[in-house]
């Protein structure tokens, strides 16, 4: 049987904002992706991999996971030791899920009890999402476990509020004018001072107030316009949420970023937000004719996700 393989994830809309309890919308991404293999051990990078993988399974055997999602650990520690390593193109600290492929890896592999993503029930991708968070808390602290649920789904996830996500149907695409874009920022990000960052910002009754009252407000309507294909009313809504970050999330865009930030406000040619926690990474950039956008951004490396 083939080793499956783990995508990558695009979290279209939501980042922060569903720590707060707006929703989101995730997709898979193919162009980067992971799978666990076994090697001699040999090269720097299967060797840095596997002897991360020890300390993950000490973590893991430290866990109450709730019954029917215990992973097998003297049968990854037996793995582990026969050169056990995670073969993964998925850049690291760049808001696409590198910690998620690996813990959806780790659980598809060694969980006691199998789950079929195909026939999983709303109540089940709920429960499965606290239990990854749990796997995914060694990597960052404190995770949603929405990652490594795209990534063990593969399937576009809306996140309609803290407790319960489901699977969507997205737009198909169409080879338009219109583009979803990733722009390099070439540094990475770490995702827990950003993390830290905004829940000292969320200290600010001002910043609380503003983040609820609109920020979720521009962040949900933009998921609903786009899951509706109805593109003025995403873009109007787009460009509110890009200006909002632009003044409120100023620490987590890279430095490099802020200029070209503000001519895509100026220019309406097109509209640049985080993707995933910031700081680093990528970028995601929305434009209606993606030619001019191009253009405008020459010298950044992009990637086109998805055409309108």
């Amino acid at each position: 049987m083939p080793n499956p393989l783990f995508y990558a994830k695009i979290l279209l809309f939501g980042e922060y904002g569903i720590i707060e309890n707006s929703q989101g919308l995730t997709l898979p991404y193919s162009f980067y992706k992971g799978t666990l293999k076994f090697s001699d051990l040999t090269s720097d990078f299967e060797k840095k991999s596997n002897q991360a993988l020890i300390k993950y399974a000490q973590y893991l055997e430290g866990l109450d996971l709730p019954k029917g999602f215990e992973i097998d650990i003297p049968r990854l520690n037996k793995d582990i030791s026969k050169g056990l390593f995670f073969d993964s193109n998925i850049p690291q600290g760049y808001g696409v899920g590198s910690s998620g492929a690996l813990v959806a890896a780790i659980f598809e592999r060694y969980a006691v009890k199998k789950h079929n993503p195909e026939n999983i029930s709303k109540e089940e991708l709920k429960n499965l999402k606290s239990v990854f968070g749990m796997l995914e808390n060694f990597f960052h602290g404190k995770s949603s476990g929405i990652d490594p649920l795209i990534c063990y789904m593969n399937l576009p996830i809306l996140i309609e509020n803290k407790e319960n996500v489901d699977r969507v149907a997205i737009p198909e695409e169409v080879y338009g004018k219109g583009a979803i874009f990733l722009i390099d920022s070439e540094m990475t990000g770490e995702t827990g001072p950003m993390v830290q960052i905004f829940f000292e910002k969320l200290k600010n009754d001002g910043f609380r107030k503003t983040l609820k009252e609109e920020f979720i407000r521009y962040n949900n309507a933009c998921i609903d316009a786009f899951l509706r294909k109805d593109m003025n009313p995403f873009f109007r809504n787009l460009k509110k949420l890009s200006l909002w970050a632009y003044e409120h999330f100023r620490p987590m865009i890279p430095e490099k970023i802020f200029n070209i930030w503000k001519k895509g406000l100026e220019t309406n040619a097109y509209y640049l937000k985080l993707c995933g926690s910031g700081g680093g990474g990528y970028i995601l950039g929305f434009a209606k004719d993606y030619e001019k956008a191009e253009k405008m951004l020459e010298g950044f490396h992009k990637e086109v996700i998805y055409r309108f």
